[in-house]
């Protein structure tokens, strides 16, 4: 039979949960990202991203995604996921805005479309946008899926991160999840209590009034939370029970992620 709206509303709200509950399990595995340090993590796959940035070469920015694909085989990561999750969204996105630069950026023309020319530069600007998204959000997927959110939020401190950012960062890593779980149990005491198949107009009453109360309820126990916050010492610091303590092969991966950053900025200069 045929979904109905809070059917469908329901199923794409567990989704979400059930990808936030698979990259805790990813970042508790035993794979190679996982047993490193998070500064080193961290610091190094930042860098990794500042150098596909600033790459003006090609082959060095697919040269790092090579680098990252390598490195989520390693980590226990399928490549499936990374392509449902990260690959073809980048991919959808960074492809509606590169397709124009192929037309509009003048240059050598190597193909027309009715009048409207293909030209050289136009194909390099788009390759290098896309190259760039996907290679970025590769790594940056990479931190995210063998780090635990704590962790990253502790060691963005560590480089004297501004409290705020991170604050801000962590709060809304929670509330993503308080907001869901609170737009899932309306609509299931919604589901409950409806028979048969709502009107395409009860459809979209329904998603308006959901919204305005989900927007009422998150912003009052956002200040219950904030308040509870502050009556228990709360200043924004990240404490959490783990320690960072470096150790020799963490120090070799610094070394590396050091040179492959040098080498990076020197090579696609």
């Amino acid at each position: 039979m045929k979904k109905g709206f809070i059917e469908r509303t329901l199923a794409n709200l567990l989704s979400a949960s059930e990808y936030a509950a698979t990259a805790e399990d990813m970042a508790a595995s035993r794979g190679l990202l996982q047993a490193i340090d998070p500064r080193i993590k961290v610091a190094g796959l930042f860098g990794l991203i500042v150098a596909v940035a600033a790459s003006r070469r090609l082959w060095v920015i697919e040269a790092i995604f090579v680098f990252s694909v390598m490195l989520a085989l390693s980590s226990q990561i399928k490549l499936a996921r990374l392509l449902h999750w990260f690959w073809i969204p980048v991919l959808f996105f960074t492809g509606t805005l590169a397709l124009p630069a192929i037309f509009l950026t003048p240059g050598r023309p190597v193909a027309s479309l009715r009048g409207i020319y293909v030209t050289v530069q136009g194909i390099r600007t788009a390759s290098f946008l896309i190259s760039r998204a996907e290679a970025a959000s590769t790594l940056s997927a990479l931190l995210v899926l063998t780090t635990p959110w704590p962790w990253i939020l502790k060691s963005l401190r560590t480089f004297r991160c501004p409290i705020v950012m991170v604050a801000i960062l962590g709060m809304t890593y929670r509330y993503i999840f308080v907001i869901l779980r609170t737009a899932f149990e309306m609509f299931e005491s919604r589901k409950s209590r409806t028979v048969g198949t709502l009107e395409p107009r009860e459809r979209r009453r329904l998603a308006a009034s959901a919204a305005g109360v989900l927007l009422s309820k998150s912003l009052h126990l956002a200040g219950d939370v904030h308040l509870a916050m502050q009556s228990r010492g709360f200043r924004g610091e990240i404490y959490i029970m783990q320690d960072f303590r470096a150790t020799f092969r963490d120090w070799w991966w610094l070394a590396a992620f050091t040179t492959l950053i040098a080498v990076s900025f020197w090579c696609g200069r």
